[in-house]
């Protein structure tokens, strides 16, 4: 009897209707000389630190580091698990042979290994692995399958990252914990977690600290269209009314007009993480919830294989494109133009050696029904991504006219479309559909893809000249968007798709697991959402700032053992080596933090301080407005955009509070901050009744 093991039961039953195995018993399906078991994801873990030693039971410094010779593996505690884990057993010790069904990856490699060692299973083993759950992509792994030896190195690549994060967590958070958490509440320390929760933590910083710099911008419009001075900001006003005097009352001429034509290919293929970020922008849902999204999807037979790392196809599967076009319902309009003819075939889309175990994301051809909106709208994404990989490119004019008032030199361009090729596929009623980010990219995109009249050079006329002055403004809080992306590229912001694809090698955490990430930082209350925005609580922005050990909290160290781990899975890196180092480098943190003498500890979040609105100081905006009624200007033309607000509440918010503190029953007044809002009485504390506008006031009972 062959036992096939999936790593949940709707895999496994899926599997079990195409084998034939269609007798249900307990815990497996049975028929045509095979029997289907399952697990429910992990059913091991490895073991923690008092199944080890008595010693490391109590929380104790004095028992740091913790560093077993030798790593083991146990069932996880739960009855349901227990229950599972016997019928595996009996079924394994009786097999003829094993066929590892498990999700083709690193973790569903290791959820399986360890199942079968703690079954101690010593048949052979056959490795299922397919990029989808369609009924010929099942058919067609099982007629194909490998050997499990070809998998080795995948299996020791996940055991070196879950061993390696237990030294590094398990001895991390107790030493923390026990040295700087005021015995209150364990502060989470992860190879992942915790430069991640750097990032937010240190940008968070730099928006804190920002103080806005005026500058002014000298522009000038002729013929309806906005020409901008070639020579940048000014960074005085008296500099940019010089220069805005000498242009005044005289003549603009046209010195140049250039026009280029250049093509746009399609955008790449979906990754995990492009897939995530696209969602955050367009829908705002999380990475944890795409993530579960897309999973449900290739259930479904819907979508490939989701937890990838790559924008491209293989070479094979470009064969299979027509009948998963053709078998697309509901996107006649953009498929028509397709039919009939050859698919265009790009390296940008087909490259076998960018791919690893595993292809982009694509739809399996299999009619989308019986879906929920939010499946929907990640399918929509998926598919037309897919589709206008095989329109042409785009192709666009760019103009560029250059023009003088005496010596200060103006530009204006501007992007004309001549053949939107693959765009028409984001078209709805002739207009283009964008997606809506966090920032000013569409609008920027929009600029620069205006039309512009017809300028000739040498033409001459009169204009009108502008002096406007700005504000620097700091950079933004990361969103869910931008943190995927920053953990993709070890910190850093990377626009360039094959720039950012060369730093994929680096970034921190595993596609699959940095939602999970995200997720736990929320958990932990190191950071919260205050609309798409992510802020760090007064325990993430302290904890990180009580990590005096670099290694801890680098992105740049933790992508460099991210490669490490890849290297080990394409086996270039010694796993035990990696140990190894892991170990050495917990012992010299332990040693560092044991001999801290500061007195330094981490302030304590709680679920009642995650309920209360937080105090924001008042913004730029309104600043600027209070400056401008009391101090009239006398610029040409000015605006300021507002940079983000700080977080820290001002000292006239501190006063205002303080004076509306001394009466008893202040329900119904005027609020002493915006001055706008009234005062309304909560469940423990009076606030106002603008608190959703960012109005700071409040005062406990």
């Amino acid at each position: 009897m062959i036992v096939c093991i999936a790593e949940k039961p709707s895999v496994a039953k899926d599997i079990a209707r195409i084998i034939g195995a269609t007798t249900p018993h307990d815990g497996f399906m049975e028929g045509n000389g095979y029997q289907v078991t399952w697990t429910f994801g992990h059913l091991c873990t490895l073991k923690e630190p008092n199944d080890y030693t008595d010693r490391w039971k109590r929380w104790s410094l004095g028992a740091l580091p913790m560093l077993p010779p030798r790593f083991g593996i146990k069932l996880i505690d739960d009855n349901g698990i227990k229950k599972q884990f016997s019928v595996i057993e009996r079924l394994m010790q009786h097999a003829d042979g094993i066929i590892n069904c498990g999700d083709a990856g690193q973790e569903g490699e290791l959820i399986q290994r360890w199942v079968m060692q703690m079954a101690k299973a010593s048949c052979p083993v056959k490795r299922l692995w397919i990029s989808s759950m369609t009924d010929e992509a099942i058919r067609e792994g099982f007629s194909t399958l490998k050997d499990q030896d070809n998998y080795q190195p995948l299996y020791l690549a996940g055991l070196s990252r879950a061993i390696g994060d237990w030294i590094l967590g398990m001895n991390a958070t107790r030493l923390y914990t026990l040295k700087y958490g005021q015995n209150r509440q364990v502060l989470s320390i992860g190879r992942v977690q915790t430069p991640t929760l750097a990032l937010i933590v240190n940008r968070q910083k730099e928006i804190d600290h920002f103080k806005p710099e005026p500058y002014w911008v000298l522009s000038t419009i002729y013929r309806d269209t906005l020409f901008t001075a070639t020579r940048g900001k000014f960074m005085s006003k008296e500099e940019g009314e010089a220069a805005f005097s000498t242009i005044a009352d005289k003549p603009f001429t046209v010195k140049s007009v250039e026009k280029k034509n250049g093509t746009e290919a399609p955008k790449p293929l979906f990754d995990l993480t492009s897939l995530q970020v696209e969602c955050n922008k367009k829908f705002s849902y999380s990475a944890e919830t795409t993530l579960n999204i897309v999973q449900s999807l290739y259930e479904k037979k819907l979508s490939t294989y989701p937890r990838v790392d790559t924008t491209y196809l293989s070479d094979d599967i470009y064969p299979k494109c027509p009948s998963i076009l053709a078998g697309l319902v509901g996107y006649d309009d953009v498929l028509n133009p397709l039919k009939g003819k050859a698919l265009k075939k790009s390296k940008k889309v087909f490259d076998t050696s960018k791919v690893t175990d595993h292809h982009a994301i694509i739809p399996t051809g299999v009619p989308a029904r019986g879906v929920t909106d939010m499946e929907r709208n990640v399918y929509n994404l998926i598919t037309l991504r897919f589709i206008a990989a095989f329109y042409p490119d785009c192709k666009f004019s760019t103009t560029t006219v250059v023009g003088c008032v005496e010596d200060v030199e103006f530009k204006v361009s501007g992007k004309e479309i001549l053949s939107p090729g693959w765009r028409t596929v984001y078209m709805r009623d002739g207009k283009e559909q964008t997606t809506r980010g966090d920032d000013d990219e569409d609008t920027r995109k929009g600029d620069e893809e205006r039309t512009l009249p017809s300028f000739v050079k040498g033409e001459t006329g009169p204009h009108t000249p502008t002096l406007t002055e700005k504000q620097t403004t700091p950079p933004k809080y990361y969103t869910e968007a931008t943190l995927l992306r920053a953990m993709e590229t070890a910190g850093k912001f990377v626009e360039d798709e094959t720039l950012r694809a060369a730093l994929k090698e680096n970034g921190i955490g595993r596609p699959s697991s940095r939602a999970g990430i995200i997720e736990t930082l929320f958990k932990r209350h190191y950071i919260r959402r205050e609309r798409k925005n992510l802020v760090a609580t007064p325990t993430g922005i302290e904890l990180i700032d009580t990590i005096h050990e670099e290694l801890l909290k680098s992105c740049e160290l933790t992508g460099i053992w991210e490669k490490k781990l890849r290297d080990i899975e394409h086996k270039k890196y010694d796993p035990a080596q990696f140990i190894n180092e892991l170990k050495q480098q917990i012992t010299d943190i332990v040693n560092d933090v044991l001999s801290d003498n500061s007195n330094r500890h981490v302030a304590i979040t709680t679920e009642e301080d995650f309920k209360k609105k937080p105090k924001r100081k008042p913004t730029q905006k309104k600043v600027a407005a209070t400056k401008a009624a009391a101090e009239p200007k006398a610029t040409v033309t000015s605006s300021a955009k507002a940079p983000a607000a700080p977080k820290a509440t001002t000292a006239s918010t501190a006063k205002a509070q303080t004076s509306a503190a001394t009466t008893d029953d202040i329900a119904g007044q005027t609020c002493p901050v915006c001055g706008k809002g009234t005062i309304i009485k909560g469940r423990t504390a009076y606030g106002c009744s603008r608190w959703r506008e960012g109005c700071s006031f409040r005062k406990p009972f």
